[in-house]
């Protein structure tokens, strides 16, 4: 990541869950950051502000983790390889927008999948700490 940004004022808060876990007060702005869209879900049902597809792991990294064609890879070659990927465009860029604004003040919620029931495991906890260093946190 690059410097930490220039904090003015209170920092806002990051948190993280699952995308259908049941929203609670003080959560800010709830950001869906999972490669693909939850299936089923009806806009209008959808338990998310925005959807910053480009956060999320590749699909190529997510065959590797999930071990769609060969073993899958270990946690360690999968933070790896994932803050590699949040080193590259698209991704820098929209890591970085996400860090100002949580610099700015914003409080934010990360949202994946409903499977994701380990979230030290998850990438959302990993972009979390990429968005709490870029702040300086």
């Amino acid at each position: 990541m690059t410097a930490a940004l220039d904090m003015r004022g209170r920092a806002g808060e990051i948190h993280t869950r699952r995308w259908n876990d049941r929203a609670h007060r003080g959560e800010g702005t709830r950001i869906l950051v999972c490669r693909y869209r939850p299936r089923g879900v009806r806009h209008e049902d959808e338990t998310w502000d925005e959807w910053i597809k480009e956060v999320s792991p590749s699909p190529e990294l997510l065959a590797a983790f999930h071990g769609k064609q060969q073993a899958p890879i270990s946690d360690r070659m999968f933070r790896r390889r994932y803050r590699s990927e949040m080193r590259h465009e698209p991704a820098h860029a929209q890591v970085l927008a996400l860090a100002e604004r949580v610099a700015a003040g914003e409080t934010i919620t990360l949202l994946c999948s409903s499977a994701c029931f380990d979230a030290d495991r998850c990438h959302r906890t990993m972009l979390r700490e990429l968005l709490l260093e870029a702040t300086g946190e």
